[in-house]
């Protein structure tokens, strides 16, 4: 089937299906059949919408945990890189504002960890509403946030390895004006300015029950915490290193360095803004355009201490700038159709860009091709990636009644990458040795270009085999076609400036198969629920971002480029068995949950390095397993009071050696070196995600004049996390666990809202991810290497925030 005909078969769907008339529908994408919470035996319950249907949590067959509005308000949960600290399973590092940040569900990760984070991720869905997209949304007006863990192919457009992140918004009220206004100030320890936010709400019915308009905007700012104290003043004429390898005098830096603080702020400003058409309750059209763009200065890590550098000081040469920005817009009908079904179709256009600069000086040292002879040498890289993405759904959910119940649906995917690269060598003359001219002092510039194109249809079918029993099987048929083509240019050993002025190099592959899903689940009383599921997830291949090699090599000069072997890389595949059990006791007094599972891991996407210039690519290898407990509570102990928590542990590793798969330089802190691959080894444990972590919380309520006092406090616990495969003998670092607190006290009423909160009460430094190896520091001609970095958490925060509704 073309593309065209695919996309064409769901348009017209989606146009054909919108016409059908009947009452209101069982299942609504997130505001009115699934409001945040409803009461339900005097206390607050989370409705959500993970199985295509408006359900209480506790009555959800698979593993899920759901955050309110009430909790993202009071936690102060800004971004999807808080979500981590109330979720079980849920590995997050935050890397600052640079990025979207590490996401690992289960352990199922088998690359290094990056203190610079990551800004796309297929092992999991993240979704804006209806809209997958893997990108730091600021929660503003959101209604919940649900995590799914294990596999959905069988439920949602995107196939996920891991499991799904559902950012629900809030919908616009066709019946009531309304609005809110919220404003936050904060000082931040180790920083010298403060911190705000202003962001607002506002809700207007145009036509009162058939068309209303909702915004929601913000603006963000950090002040930032991390010190850039060893910048250059002039590039290419200061030297990076006056006084020599160990140390740096007053006289020495003053004629060559200079300092910024600070340099991690975030400025981000956010809209989201919708538009809702009801042509009658049987019949909803909501079209959305979202919007954010974040700026940044520097990265959320040190440099491990090199020429004296402090917990929150980085060596690096440069300042190393950010600049992304996202752009949604989307389309969705829901539609009942002859009281059979309801349709969800959505149609979505999403467009991320990232800019970015970073000092590239040690990379070309550690690559030891002779620079670091002159003593001035210093480099930096500009990259520009643009991410566009356009996706269709169609989904059919059954609500004609009696004991089986389905979803049906169909997906299109068309995800395309333009990356442009450069690096460049001020003041060097190396650049002199070229033919051309070189005003812009080139030493590699490289594009790549990709397109990845999915279409799938998937479903699942529930019988009620009893009032208390259940059975569902569901499945997913799925295929995939990638292409890559790009060019490496070395402007400095006389060829062109652009890649773009040779021929491009590249490839095609294609994959296609099949998932499935098996779930049961038992009602032993009203308020004890068993189930059990069997799964098996995906992940697609796709194209490395290396520009191919054009053959054959040159042997006489350096060629950095992806061999035709390394410009793709193949799917994996997991197989989840998960048992659990949901409990609600002693009317309702207490909510226990607690599940088992075990995930086997197949094909894993790992990331490695090409032959040729040693750059990051993702290479398939090898198998293995994930598998641990999780459980959460909440004990209302007395009326006003709330008790709650989480917990767990898993154990993820590789269960077959891998050959040569991790890569390390011979002989280690030595130049001149060479880079060798290590095997990696059954047993090996997987990178990333936290062995153990939890949380616990308490909140009191106390009655006030016409509102409340909220007294709200949390303790959470992240384990220790090793950076890398084999870390004990590839370099790499095991990082210890640590706890932080956090802790609020707010007057609310229906009204308005304020207080006072502390995050990381107690300052506590930590280190939550680090970039490169050990392998890669020493000295090089007498030149420290400063590769090594340490992205490490927010220090202690102390603010006043204020909410008012109208």
């Amino acid at each position: 089937m073309t593309n065209k005909l695919f996309r064409a078969t769901l348009l017209g769907a989606t146009m054909l299906m919108g016409m059908g008339t009947a009452p209101a529908f069982a299942q609504d994408t997130a505001g009115d059949a699934a409001q945040d919470t409803e009461q339900e035996g005097g206390s607050n319950v989370i409705v959500v919408t993970a199985t295509r249907r408006a359900t209480s949590i506790q009555d959800v067959p698979i593993n899920i945990s759901a955050i309110g509005d009430e909790q993202l308000a009071r936690q102060r949960i800004d971004d999807v890189r808080d979500i981590a600290d109330f979720t079980p399973g849920l590995t997050i590092s935050d890397t600052g504002p640079g990025s979207t940040g590490a996401i690992v569900l289960r352990g199922l990760n088998a690359s290094d960890t990056s203190a610079n984070g990551a800004s796309f991720d297929d092992a999991l869905g993240l979704y804006l509403g209806e809209v997958p997209l893997y990108y730091d949304f600021k929660l503003l007006d959101i209604a919940r946030v649900e995590v799914l863990l294990g596999p959905q192919g069988t439920l949602y457009g995107l196939g996920t390895l891991a499991g799904a992140i559902r950012n629900i918004p809030n919908r616009p009220n066709l019946e009531s004006f309304e609005g809110e206004v919220h404003g936050r100030f904060y000082a931040k320890q180790h920083s010298s300015k403060l911190g705000y936010q202003a962001d607002g709400v506002i809700n207007i019915p145009i036509i009162k029950d058939h068309l209303a308009f909702r915004s929601s905007t913000g603006y963000f700012y950090d002040p930032g915490f991390i010190d850039y104290t060893l910048l250059l003043q002039r590039p290419g004429v200061s030297l990076p290193q006056p006084n020599g390898p160990n140390f740096i005098s007053a006289a020495g830096y003053a004629a060559n360095l200079r300092r910024e603080n600070d340099v991690n702020f975030e400025k981000t400003i956010s809209t989201r803004n919708q538009l809702l058409y009801q042509a009658s309750e049987d019949f909803k059209l909501n079209i959305t355009y979202a919007f954010q763009r974040t700026k940044t200065d520097g990265r959320q890590s040190n440099s491990d201490f090199v020429f004296g550098t402090g917990r929150y000081e980085s060596a690096a040469r440069f300042l190393e700038p950010v600049n992304r920005r996202a752009h949604l817009i989307s389309a969705e009908i829901n539609a009942n159709i002859g009281n059979i079904a309801d349709l969800v179709a959505t149609t979505a256009h999403t467009d991320v860009k990232n800019e970015q600069t970073g000092d590239n000086t040690d990379l070309l040292l550690d690559l030891d091709y002779g620079y670091e002879s002159f003593p001035a040498f210093s480099s930096f890289n500009e990259s520009t990636n643009r991410r566009k993405q356009f996706n269709q759904e169609v989904r059919f959910v059954s609500r004609h009644g009696g004991p089986f119940n389905w979803v049906l649906g169909a997906f299109y995917n068309r995800r395309t990458l333009q990356n442009d690269y450069r690096e460049r060598l001020p003041g060097h003359p190396f650049v002199a040795f070229g033919t051309l001219p070189n005003p812009l002092e080139l030493e590699y510039v490289s594009f790549n270009r990709s397109r990845v194109t999915e279409r799938a249809i998937f479903g699942e079918g529930t019988f009620r085999i009893t009032p208390e029993w259940q059975v569902t099987a569901g499945a997913r048929y799925f295929g995939y076609r990638s292409e890559v083509a790009g060019r490496a240019v070395l402007p400095l050993l006389g060829e062109p400036l652009s890649p773009y002025d040779l021929p491009s190099a590249g490839g095609v592959a294609k994959k296609s198969g099949w998932v499935w899903k098996f779930n049961s689940s038992y009602n032993i009383t009203d308020d004890i629920m068993v189930y059990a599921t069997y799964s098996k997830g995906y992940r697609l291949g796709g194209p490395n971002t290396v520009a191919p090699c054009v053959l054959p090599l040159n042997p006489n000069q350096q060629n950095v480029c992806a061999l035709p072997n390394e410009q793709q890389f193949g799917p994996d595949t997991t197989k989840n068995l998960e048992l659990g059990i949901r409990t609600e006791l002693f009317d309702n007094m207490l909510t226990f949950n607690f599940n088992v599972y075990q995930i086997k891991w197949n094909g894993i996407q790992v990331a490695s390095a090409t032959v040729n210039g040693v750059v990051g690519i993702t290479v398939n290898g090898g198998t293995g397993k994930s598998e641990g407990f999780e459980t959460s509570f909440q004990l209302r102990p007395l009326p006003r009071f709330t008790i709650q928590g989480n917990f767990s542990y898993l154990d993820a590793r590789l269960t077959q050696d891998v050959p040569g798969i991790i890569a390390v330089n011979s002989p280690a802190g030595i130049y001149p070196s060479r880079p060798i691959q290590l095997d990696a080894l059954s047993g090996d444990r997987l990178p990333g995600s936290a062995r153990t972590s939890g949380a616990l919380g308490a909140t009191y309520t106390a009655p006030f004049m016409d509102g409340n006092i909220v007294a709200d406090w949390t303790a959470t616990y992240r384990g220790n996390v090793v950076t890398r495969l084999g870390w004990d003998r590839a370099f790499g670092d095991k990082l210890p666990g640590f706890t932080t607190h956090r802790a609020s006290v707010f007057y609310e009423t229906d009204r308005y809202s304020f207080g006072v909160w502390a995050n990381n009460i107690f300052d506590k430094y930590a280190v939550n991810a680090v970039s490169n190896d050990r392998s890669r520091v020493g000295l090089n001609d007498g030149v420290r290497l400063r590769y090594l970095r340490n992205s490490v958490i927010n220090p202690m925060t102390l603010g006043l925030e204020a909410r008012f509704r109208f």
